[in-house]
């Protein structure tokens, strides 16, 4: 979920929870996943649902594991919660004995809960190291910020952030290392302001950290991955849910739904011509038609759910096919594919 700058923090709420669970119709029995446990709201109401179901939580934050512990206590051994990447999820499940799954919920993005930690640095609301890790291993934004080249900046800034100023941020970086070390939020967001200009309720530094937290965390890439492991994990009938929050995620779900379900997609700026050698089989068939959005009643509610968008498609029978390779070039820097912006 998103935050816009200068907003008081809010609880985790869960985004188009009714749309979410209406749509995925669960079985009496069975195994629900939810891929992206965060604070835990799709996952207490998947158990809410249906009292004999089981439920499978999955998420790389040891901090949102430890969060769940008491949830688990509470579902009388209905809920086993793996910390692992959700783009695992098949070999996650493997690994503890499940062999399918009958309904998968993907809920993508950062959660409230990190957004509104400033010691987690993901937001420039409040000061705090420039961290944006999710998991708690890996380099961190600040090692991305004070050792990528100029061009891989300004590319990441760009493609992930879309932002149109990349340029002049990524050398506004580099003349401020040399300085120093860039290691708070308020330094990066005060480096960006400087260069990006300033649009009503909107921070001129939102769309840079949104850039360096989906590089930091390889969210793209995650994204592709678990679309592609719930392909495979899923029983015949078995459906898959994902919201999204911005238009890069929801670009991705579109086109391997797109591609999966035999329809043709419609070509972006970094796809042109729609889904070139898309694999035939039909191993989805579309349960919403178009992407559901939140109602105005939860807009007032949510403002976070401002710009939600919740896909879901049902498993057919058909084997699941290799791996969409168009879609994963949407997770790709244009550059990586011979065209970035320059």
């Amino acid at each position: 979920m998103r935050a816009s700058a200068g907003s008081a923090p809010q609880p985790h709420i869960p985004v188009l929870l009714d749309e979410v669970i209406e749509s995925l119709a669960l079985p009496e029995t069975g195994l629900a996943v939810d891929g992206t446990f965060g604070a835990g709201g799709y996952t207490r109401a998947l158990l809410a649902a249906q009292p004999d179901i089981q439920v499978v939580a999955i998420d790389r934050d040891p901090t949102a594991i430890a969060a769940g512990a008491a949830l688990v206590a509470e579902s009388a051994g209905r809920l086993r919660i793996i910390e692992g990447c959700f783009g695992s999820l098949d070999v996650l499940l493997a690994a503890i004995g499940e062999a399918g799954a009958d309904r998968i919920v993907l809920d993508i993005g950062v959660s409230s809960m990190q957004l509104d930690r400033p010691e987690r640095g993901f937001s420039f609301r409040n000061d705090g190291p420039l961290d944006m890790r999710m998991a708690a291993t890996g380099p961190s934004a600040a090692d991305l910020v004070n050792e990528a080249e100029e061009s891989h900046l300004a590319d990441i800034v760009y493609h992930y952030g879309e932002e149109r100023r990349s340029r002049a941020v990524a050398r506004t970086i580099i003349e401020a290392r040399r300085r120093g070390r860039i290691e708070t939020t308020a330094q990066l967001a005060d480096l960006v302001a400087g260069v990006v200009r300033s649009e009503p309720g909107i921070h001129p530094a939102t769309r840079t950290f949104q850039a360096l937290r989906i590089a930091v965390n390889d969210e793209l890439g995650e994204l592709v991955r678990a679309l592609h492991a719930a392909e495979r994990i899923l029983r015949p009938g078995g459906r898959l849910a994902v919201v999204t929050f911005h238009s890069l995620e929801d670009r991705i779900v579109k086109q391997f739904f797109a591609g999966r379900s035999g329809r043709s997609a419609q070509g972006s700026r970094h796809l042109p011509g729609g889904l070139p050698g898309a694999a035939p089989a039909r191993s989805f068939a579309p349960v919403t038609k178009g992407p559901v959005l939140p109602g105005e009643d939860e807009q007032r509610r949510n403002p976070r759910a401002r710009s939600a968008k919740l896909r879901v498609a049902e498993r057919t029978e058909a084997p699941a096919p290799a791996p969409l390779a168009a879609v994963e070039a949407l997770a790709s820097l244009p550059d990586a594919r011979g065209g970035g912006r320059r």
